[in-house]
């Protein structure tokens, strides 16, 4: 058996993990790379495997990093099935339209410029028909759900608590008679935050294949950072600001809905300062998301569940609004009066996040907020390390709008978190690999696990295949990317200047069961007509207790 890294093998994005048999190969992920010109032409680059020859794509989760490119595999021969949770496939939806959409409408500002340097069009990564073939293929499993792919392999998806319908997937895969237990973390969230449950610890592995975001850092604790926006917030408030607020459209943004709805709702002392200060979604995907994350309870930890039964619903307050047309989005910076924006991209790399950039960075008077991860490469990395200014279509903007990086926000485990989940295994595994990283972050943890719990762990530095039994290397490929067009080299120029001037500035009960007279086979059907159901009530409480909500376009409201 072998494992092929092709991606998330120097950096966080473009996760990707081809496993292979004498007679199986089968994805972990197919992640879309991102951060900068030179990570995203990673992505047309020739897939290291042949696409027509995997069988199935296991998918952890539905964030753009991970799923991004089953689009552009589908359009270069994949025909298998796509594996996630129900919740996974629900968002999937949202996700890879809207990805689609981005690469047409990219493609085509950039044929338009290739057409009057005298330069031929440009193809999109891959179209929105690519994105519904792809949707076509993915086959929804439940939690806790085991599922035979093929006589030889099987998994069971236990949930990660990252974001929603997030897995941790366990997969146990024979050859030769031999079975052996793989299993691959994804992305692990943090624990005890709302809405979702906590990661689940997992007891045995052979093999274990586990991120390393935050392998070097220890975040501060959820409940300081909520103070924290709070006081950003009404300080913003009083001195006539907004707060803008990067965020990924899926996860992040629900949480932060989460949490102004106990603001607004549960703490009568800041109503003097928040009363009629509006919190705006200004996302399409991030409006369309918060629906799905409402239409699947049954992955919600116990408390957002008893809220739900009780008749509160937790993603829903008085002065939450959603934008979805353009027009709307645009009354936002024309309007003056201090608001909270939560838009996407949490990078800041595309969509409205950077138009209200461009009209809020440059005035004292409000505050930007990062809630979550920002990779190298990214503007979002750039503020929060200090830019003193920045160039957004094509104009440069000074930076004088506070900045803030709540990193008790993310939706990532930090170095805590991760050490506690790999110290779950029972027995140590014979391998574990360590990926979705930077090089400090991977390497770090990699110190800490072999000093503490005598690992000897694998630190993925290139795309490379490992011979399981035997851990043997078999190959190492670095990967070379060339984009030295026009607006790539000015990208270059920027980010030279960018950093330079920072240099100035400064010198992470089941065997019981089983002696009983059922067979193992009969249990699993019951276990997953119990989790269906368990999901069909909790949809249904979901729906009767969910408010209608106004749907007035905001140039028509009257508050405006």
């Amino acid at each position: 058996m072998k494992i092929k890294f092709c991606g998330a093998s120097e950096g966080v994005t473009g996760s990707c993990h081809l496993i292979s048999t004498e007679e199986h190969k089968i994805l972990l992920d197919c992640g879309q790379f991102q951060g900068g010109k030179a990570m995203e032409a990673m992505n047309r680059e020739a897939f290291p495997f042949t696409p027509e020859e995997i069988e199935c794509v296991v998918l952890s989760h539905a964030h753009i990093d991970h799923c991004g490119r089953l689009p552009l595999l589908v359009k270069r021969g994949f025909r298998g099935q796509i594996y996630c949770t129900d919740a996974t496939a629900d968002l999937l939806e949202v996700m890879l339209r809207d990805s689609a959409y981005i690469h047409e409408k990219d493609a085509e500002t950039q044929s338009r410029k290739n057409a009057r340097k005298g330069k031929p069009p440009v193809e999109p990564l891959y179209t929105i028909k690519d994105a519904e073939a792809a949707l076509t293929l993915v086959k929804p499993v439940l939690y806790d759900q085991l599922i035979e792919i093929n006589p030889e392999i099987k998994i069971v998806f236990n949930d990660a608590g990252h974001i929603l319908g997030s897995a941790i997937t366990e997969l146990w895969i024979t050859e030769a008679e031999s079975t052996s237990k793989i299993v691959f973390s994804g992305d692990l969230g943090v624990m005890n935050t709302p809405i979702l449950r906590n990661p689940t610890k997992i007891k045995k592995a052979d093999y274990v294949i586990m991120e390393t975001t935050y392998g070097n850092r220890i975040h501060e604790p959820n409940a300081t950072s909520i103070d924290q926006l709070i006081k950003i917030t009404i300080d913003t408030v009083k001195r006539g600001g907004s707060v803008i607020i990067p965020s990924f459209a899926v996860g992040r943004t629900q949480e932060l809905i989460y949490q102004f709805n106990l603001f607004y709702e549960e703490h009568p002392e800041y109503r003097q300062y928040l009363e009629n200060v509006n919190v705006y979604i200004d996302s399409p995907m991030a409006t369309t998301a918060t629906e799905v994350f409402k239409r699947n309870a049954q992955v919600f930890d116990e408390e957002t569940k008893a809220r739900i039964l009780s008749g509160d619903n937790p993603l829903d307050f008085k002065n939450l609004k959603f934008t979805r047309n353009t027009a709307d989005s645009q009354m936002l910076n024309n309007d003056k009066t201090p608001k909270v924006i939560i838009s996407a991209s949490g990078m800041c790399e595309a969509g409205r996040i950077r138009h209200h950039l461009k009209h809020n960075l440059w005035d004292s008077r409000n505050s930007i907020v990062f809630v979550g991860y920002q990779a190298e490469g990214t503007l979002g990395r750039l503020l929060i390390e200090g830019a003193k200014e920045v160039k957004l279509f094509g104009e440069t903007v000074v930076v004088k709008a506070e900045i803030h990086n709540l990193e008790g926000f993310s939706g990532h485990a930090d170095q805590k978190g991760l050490f506690e989940w790999i110290s779950s295994f029972e027995k140590k595994p014979k391998q574990v690999f360590l990926v979705h990283g930077e090089t400090d972050s991977k390497k770090d943890f990699a110190k800490l696990i072999e000093t503490e719990l005598g690992y000897d762990p694998v630190v993925i530095m290139q795309n490379s295949e490992f011979e399981l039994e035997t851990g043997r290397l078999l190959s190492k490929e670095e990967v070379i990317t060339e984009v030295m067009d026009d607006e790539g080299i000015e990208e270059l120029k920027d980010k030279i200047v960018n950093v330079k001037e920072q240099l100035d500035q400064m010198l992470s009960g089941a065997e019981d069961a089983m002696k009983n007279q059922l067979s193992a086979e009969k249990l699993q059907q019951i276990n997953n007509i119990v989790l269906e159901l368990e999901k069909a009530s909790l949809n249904l409480g979901s729906s009767l207790t969910s408010e209608n909500r106004d749907t007035t376009p905001l140039s028509e409201q009257g508050d405006m």
